[in-house]
């Protein structure tokens, strides 16, 4: 993409109402508009990486064997008044409204309900388990206070998968699975190797459920990580009990702030009993189908990696998200310069290279300043001089090296 027919600056200032360090980035870098506290929209340069994430996210829950589908938004008060959470005295983040009749309705919070709801429809025999759907979709929730960006919004993009099984032991086969492609995740997102599988309350489902808990100073929560075993607790759960069921030492653990970046949860029979929903099985016998939820705030993450990844410069967006692999800077507009960016502009795209090209009227320290602060993995910039010499300059984010290399060999490097 250039430049010049993207819509959207950067600017130097985030507003001034936005404490959050990952929304006052992503302002400045021009990937989000912020419509108001908790409510922030896309622009295509955050867009771009929302949907680098998605396909990450997509991908891993495929390969477990999840079927994506699309539930809908607006939520009936008669399903959730099967589970008592449409009361407001359960549930004080709801946004509901009515229809012109005077139904009234709920924009999702949440999908347990929604999905046992559909799910019931479709189950009768053990022959039909296990099933595993998820989808994509914004969730609503009405916070008292919203002041950490895109990692806690009133409006928020998720990912939700559930499973319905025959069983615990059916289930627990699926859990240990998605634990595995919950770290897949982490790690491809660029954030592996400060997130750990944490032991948090199960609440009414089970003894334990498990929390994604990436390090970070901005986190809300406490953990403590045993670094050697990759594995933490929650500070709300810590005790001696829970430290002799992960095998732990007290003095082995240490302290640290944290985000929650995902969770999964054992939810038994918490939602398919209300629903009907049960299968009969291979004796005969009507049993209710064992549930899991698996969830990750996709916007969220996001944010996540924009606060944790950052720099004194701007963002700095690991390859696999990044909205682009190339910023080619483009320094002065006589025709030889242009030319030359121009021809590596189409040599890089063919090649299946994405980049963002920085063709606008603007000074060297301008772009250059604009493709760190944007935190685009690397810069490539055309100017005379290499024009002349007929090798551009090749310069990643995180280093100061640059390095001076032919078309070909820039394209080698960036095709490894």
């Amino acid at each position: 993409m250039k430049l010049s027919e993207l819509f959207t600056k950067t600017r130097k200032d985030a507003p001034a109402d936005e404490v959050s360090k990952n929304a006052q980035l992503l302002i400045k870098a021009g990937f989000v508009h912020k419509e108001m506290a908790g409510v922030y929209t896309l622009l295509p340069l955050g867009y771009k990486v929302l949907e680098n994430i998605i396909a990450i996210v997509k991908e891993e829950m495929d390969a477990v064997g999840g079927v994506q589908m699309k539930t809908s938004a607006l939520q009936s008060r008669d399903v959730w008044d099967k589970t008592n959470r449409w009361d407001d005295e359960v549930v004080d983040n709801w946004f509901k409204t009515k229809l012109k009749n005077g139904t009234e309705l709920g924009l999702s919070f949440t999908n347990e309900e929604a999905y046992s709801n559909i799910v019931k429809n479709f189950v009768r025999s053990y022959k039909d388990l296990p099933i595993y759907p998820y989808d994509f979709k914004t969730i609503f929730r009405n916070e008292l206070r919203s002041k950490s960006g895109i990692m806690r919004g009133r409006e928020f993009y998720w990912k939700a998968l559930y499973s319905f099984s025959k069983d615990k032991k059916e289930h627990d086969m699926f859990y240990e699975k998605m634990q595995q492609a919950y770290t897949r995740v982490y790690d491809r997102v660029g954030i592996g190797d400060k997130t750990y599988m944490t032991f948090a309350s199960g609440g009414t489902f089970s003894k334990y459920s498990h929390e994604f808990q990436a390090v970070s100073d901005a986190g809300e929560d406490t953990i403590y990580v045993d670094e050697q075993k990759n594995i933490a607790i929650n500070k709300e759960v810590l005790s001696d009990e829970v430290l002799i069921d992960i095998g732990l030492d007290r003095a082995s653990l240490i302290e640290q702030k944290a985000i929650e970046v995902g969770n999964i949860f054992t939810l038994e029979h918490k939602f398919s009993e209300p629903f009907g929903l049960t299968y009969t099985n291979e004796g005969g016998q009507e049993v209710p189908v064992f549930m899991g939820s698996y969830g990750i705030g996709i916007t969220r993450l996001m944010g996540t990696v924009a606060e944790m990844l950052s720099d004194e410069r701007g963002l700095v967006w690991p390859e696999n998200i990044a909205p682009a692999r190339v910023y080619l800077a483009r320094l002065g507009n006589i025709p030889s310069v242009v030319s030359g960016a121009d021809e590596l502009y189409n040599r890089l795209t063919t090649a299946g290279i994405e980049v963002i090209y920085d063709d606008r009227d603007a000074r060297p320290g301008e772009k250059f300043a604009d493709a760190d602060l944007m935190g685009i993995p690397y810069r490539v910039v055309v100017s005379d001089r290499t024009v002349q010499a007929g090798r551009h300059e090749l310069k990643q984010r995180t280093k100061d090296d640059v390095e001076t290399l032919s078309i070909d060999n820039i394209i080698e490097t960036l095709t490894q």
